[in-house]
């Protein structure tokens, strides 16, 4: 079992916590993550993109000119794809970009996912992380103790009003609470800051 060690914020050690090989300690599935992170950036796309095809453009009911005898090529309408102005020939219209994965691979994604970080250094574990009132200044404090990189994603067991307030105005840090957690926000970000006690919840779903 893959064993970290557990800080506060303040940045000291205060214990160490053995973490599920099942989840923590799997071999990081990159092709996994990859279809994983595509599905989510998928959902997200509107797909409301539209052009006019030639049924749809206004005009070109009469034909230009007649048939023979002009020395020019045929033609039976100005609203043609071929005219300026013309309908659009394959053009996109409205659509869903969402699929589906089976539920085994998106586990296993978010499981490669977490290993990696652990695998990487990347993971902190905090014994708690509890604000009294909204401070991004007290919680960039905590950032500094924790030597925290530019980008990182925070995780609690529950959502923590204040410490979702204090976080948004940080660039580069997110929070979500553990039932959140997701493959794009953990390799989007490059450090993974985790309760003890979300990190037992996780563990306990995907376990």
């Amino acid at each position: 079992m893959p064993k970290v060690t557990v800080y506060n914020v303040s940045g000291s050690q205060v214990g160490e916590l053995e973490l599920a090989d099942s989840v923590f300690g799997v071999e990081p599935n990159k092709h996994v993550m990859h279809s994983a992170v595509v599905l989510q950036q998928a959902a997200v796309r509107q797909g409301t993109h539209k052009t006019k095809g030639r049924s749809e453009v206004r005009g070109g009911g009469r034909k230009p000119w007649k048939q023979k005898g002009t020395g020019r090529a045929r033609q039976g309408s100005i609203r043609s794809p071929q005219w300026v102005g013309g309908g659009t020939v394959f053009g996109p219209t409205p659509r869903s970009y969402g699929f589906k994965l089976p539920k085994k691979v998106r586990r296993l994604a978010i499981k490669s996912a977490l290993s990696s970080k652990v695998q990487g250094n990347e993971l902190i574990v905090l014994d708690q992380l509890t604000l009294a009132q909204p401070k991004t200044k007290e919680f960039v404090g905590i950032l500094a103790n924790l030597k925290v990189g530019r980008k990182a994603l925070v995780v609690t067991a529950g959502y923590e009003d204040n410490v979702a307030l204090s976080a948004r105005n940080i660039p580069g840090i997110k929070f979500v609470e553990a039932s959140g957690i997701n493959v794009l926000d953990v390799l989007a970000h490059d450090q993974l800051i985790i309760t003890k006690e979300a990190a037992e919840k996780v563990q306990e779903v995907l376990a």
